[in-house]
């Protein structure tokens, strides 16, 4: 708005109701005090957003969340708000002492599913044919599948079926487990609640920290580091 001649007036409405247009704006589930590392990313309330150099491999932007997975809270989402230049958005999980410059799933002690190529990614920096790309408006999901109880695994369960084991354990129907490090765990991914796939690997001492990695400018994504809980 201008004032382009000497004597204009502005008449200011009352009782004017102001809407905030922006959701980041009002996000206020999530906080620093859940996260264990923030490299090069922008966290507002459950919103991620790049904030890196985005001009080499090694200009990773990595999220780590506090807590990490165990039996009664395995399972995490991130929807793609804004894929950036190239979408180089990674949900998976990483042990504590992970490298900051590394995307999920590059460095052993990983594994993540990554947006761009659809590829899985397990300690290497080689990926394999996994499942689908992801875009714009896409849910991606990442859980573990605990080895409690043991005659119990992924490969033929539903997403809906993983949602009732959640809920058994919350109800003390099945048995709960600690962190160890010494067994191994089934690993799956989901894209818009559906099942993409499972893959089994050794859970490091101190357990998996829920992961996202971003590469390039203007990536942005929302968290929620419970979505089988309220």
């Amino acid at each position: 708005m201008n004032l382009e001649n000497k004597g204009d007036k502005v008449e200011m409405e009352e009782n004017v109701n102001f809407v905030i247009q922006d959701e980041t704006l009002m996000m206020v589930d999530s906080g620093e005090e859940d996260w264990y590392c923030l490299h090069d990313v922008t966290l507002n309330g459950q919103i991620l957003e790049y904030h890196g150099q985005g001009t080499s491999i090694l200009d990773v932007g990595l999220a780590q969340a506090k807590q990490p997975l165990n039996t009664t809270s395995h399972y995490f989402e991130i929807e793609i708000l804004d894929p950036g230049e190239n979408c180089f958005i990674a949900i998976g999980l990483t042990e504590k002492d992970y490298p900051k410059n590394r995307l999920p799933g590059w460095d052993k002690g990983s594994i993540a599913y990554h947006a761009d190529d659809g590829k899985v990614f397990i300690g290497c920096g080689v990926g394999e044919k996994f499942g689908p790309k992801c875009y714009k408006g896409d849910t991606m999901g990442c859980g573990i599948s605990f080895p409690v109880p043991l005659n119990q695994r992924t490969h033929n369960l539903s997403f809906e079926d993983l949602r009732r084991q959640h809920e058994a354990r919350n109800e003390g129907t099945l048995q709960d487990g600690n962190i160890d490090g010494s067994e191994f765990v089934e690993v799956f991914f989901t894209k818009n609640g559906t099942m993409v796939g499972v893959r089994r690997v050794v859970l490091p001492y101190g357990g998996f920290l829920p992961s996202i990695g971003m590469l390039s400018f203007h990536e942005k994504v929302k968290v929620n580091l419970k979505p089988l809980t309220g």
